[in-house]
């Protein structure tokens, strides 16, 4: 018997966690941290909460950037996952035929009926990976289009769908690509038209800056991708399960039936890495063309199961819970109480986003007092002013949000999708009170703005 007890090795060295991450992991995430007052001690979670050693609550509106769909810990998803350790399964063999892939992929399938065959792996950006080997395998073609500002993952080949310089700098030679602005069909089409488009990948919305797909567009966009013989992939990483008030983003428009589907972060449960590329039949054949070409793209712990337990019981509890009719009813009753409060600040430039997945923009005030000093911030680094407004919801109120990308003045909302009405009571009550503190023209919030200004100037 081994003498490793894991209870007692965070006992002893749990307090070390960022210095253990200065010294032999990213060593600017630490430091990132304390510079914006997020540097906390997190204990325990359960649910869409945080509880630190003093027993506090936080309140999540991150989800782990939409891995916690379901929350943290949720007893039907970590039932399932004693069950099956404790089966002791022969897991990974890689040659046989288990049945834990088979019955996810079922269950899956029954949510796009148009599809027909699943790959599994093990992240979003796999996931996407897969999507555009398959895409290029099918029709022969090098070259996939994507939207500007996009977000695909940062592994090399989703890096080359990637609509941010910021993540894309460094890396270079990518793939061949192109970025067309989101709802633009003109440039679609005039790209379309060169021939050598493999297929079109993009999020029903937008995760930087929260950027819903004009209406029609991604029907459009089929068409003229079926016209020329190219493929639309729907990145439905974040969207996905439930996220946006149907189980899949694209299905708000209709008529709109993607190749290729790309699914990870909440089918997770939270617990154990996985990515899943969903596609029409014909893809999947003229990739696995032969038993030559059985193996011809695979991953190691693709389809273990671990991951095909705790994706089974995410779908079961979002059927027996009606998880994704509470995205939609909160998800509207938080974005209407926001919007509502845009016309009493004028520092809040809109509330938009679907479901559970809602962006909140600050622009240019029009007081001479309040505009001055965002100008400021504007000249030292854009998107300060957000960040000014995420630090007092975490030190002030316990309500952990996030901006939605690198120089933008937005915040993403993307919660559990379990939370309510009390959640959304907690959430409209703390943001009120940031506000009137940034609207008052003094107060804490503009002392750390100064900070903020220091800090980013020093980094320069």
């Amino acid at each position: 018997m081994t003498g490793f007890d894991l209870t007692e090795l965070l006992a002893e060295r749990g307090a070390e966690r960022y210095e253990l991450h200065s010294r032999h992991l990213n060593h600017q995430l630490p430091r990132m941290l304390h510079t914006i007052g997020f540097d906390k001690f997190y204990e325990r979670a359960e649910g869409a909460y945080f509880y630190d050693a003093d027993g506090q609550d936080y309140l999540d509106m991150l989800a782990g950037f939409g891995v916690m769909g379901l929350g943290r810990h949720h007893p039907v998803v970590r039932r399932a996952l004693h069950d099956v350790l404790d089966a002791q399964l022969a897991d990974l063999t890689r040659f046989d035929c288990p049945p834990l892939p088979g019955l996810l992929a079922e269950k899956l399938l029954r949510h796009t009926p148009h599809l027909d065959r699943v790959f599994f792996g093990n992240s979003g950006t796999e996931a996407v990976e897969t999507a555009l080997k398959f895409a290029r395998c099918a029709t022969g073609r090098p070259r996939v289009l994507y939207c500007t500002h996009a977000f695909h993952g940062l592994t090399t080949g989703s890096l080359s769908v990637n609509g941010e310089d910021g993540f894309r700098d460094g890396f270079a030679p990518l793939l061949p690509d192109t970025a067309v602005e989101l709802g633009d069909l003109a440039a679609l089409e005039r790209e379309l038209g060169r021939g050598d488009v493999a297929g079109f990948v993009v999020e029903p919305v937008q995760g930087k800056g929260v950027t819903v797909a004009p209406p029609g567009f991604l029907r459009a966009a089929q068409e003229l991708l079926h016209r020329h013989k190219a493929l639309l992939i729907a990145d439905e990483v974040q969207t996905g399960l439930g996220r946006t008030g149907d189980f899949f983003a694209y299905q708000h428009e209709e008529g709109v039936e993607p190749d290729l589907v790309c699914v990870a972060k909440a089918l997770s449960g939270g617990y154990v890495p996985v990515g899943a590329t969903l596609g029409k039949e014909w893809i999947f054949k003229k990739v696995y063309s032969s038993m030559d070409r059985v193996l011809v793209h695979s991953a190691s712990f693709g389809a273990n199961a671990q991951a095909m337990a705790a994706g089974l019981a995410v779908l079961s509890v979002m059927e027996d819970e009606g998880i994704v009719a509470n995205a939609r009813r909160t998800g509207d009753l938080l974005r209407s109480r926001l919007a509502a409060l845009t016309d009493r600040y004028e520092l809040l430039h809109e509330v938009r986003g679907r479901g559970l997945m809602i962006g909140i923009e600050f622009g240019r005030p029009k007081s001479l007092g309040l505009r001055s000093r965002w100008t400021m911030l504007q000249a030292a680094r854009k998107g300060l002013f957000a960040q000014m407004v995420v630090v007092p919801l975490l030190q002030r109120h316990r309500i952990l949000t996030q901006v939605s990308g690198d120089h933008l003045e937005v915040i993403k909302l993307i919660p559990p999708l379990i939370i309510g009405e009390r959640e959304v009571d907690r959430f409209v009550e703390a943001f009120t009170a940031v506000m009137d503190d940034a609207h008052s023209g003094g107060g804490l919030m503009w002392d750390f703005g100064r900070t903020l200004v220091k800090q980013a100037v020093a980094n320069r």
